[in-house]
């Protein structure tokens, strides 16, 4: 069995920053490498969307930031499931100003939600 060796690599992940001021729909290209940060003074929604809208592959990393004074509550789409430890647990919400979380998608319309909520 032949073994192939790399030397003198460096993989350098990016994050795509997705600033957005207002309630916000998780769009394709939100998944994994993105941040979503929500700056609004006022309560907000961040909302995952059903996959026959929005087909995102199993596995998927949706990450948000509240980076505003107002909470960010993560709402489910029609048809999606939203699990959590969050208060309401199909509806978690940040804790407060630059608190950030993660939602993975772990079937086709399922997503845990994981990060600084209540």
């Amino acid at each position: 069995m032949a073994v192939a060796l790399l030397t003198n690599t460096t993989v350098t992940p990016t994050v795509t920053v997705n600033a957005q001021t207002a309630s916000y729909t998780f769009v394709l290209a939100d998944g994994n490498n993105t941040l979503v940060t929500i700056a609004n003074a006022s309560a907000n929604t961040v909302t995952i969307p059903p996959n026959s809208s929005v087909a995102f592959p199993v596995g998927t990393v949706l990450n948000f930031a509240q980076t505003g004074a107002g909470a960010t509550t993560i709402t489910q789409g029609s048809g999606v499931t939203i699990t959590s430890t969050g208060g309401t647990a199909s509806a978690p919400k940040t804790r407060v100003q630059y608190s950030a979380a993660s939602a993975i998608q772990t079937s086709a319309n399922n997503w845990l939600v994981v990060g600084d909520i209540v």
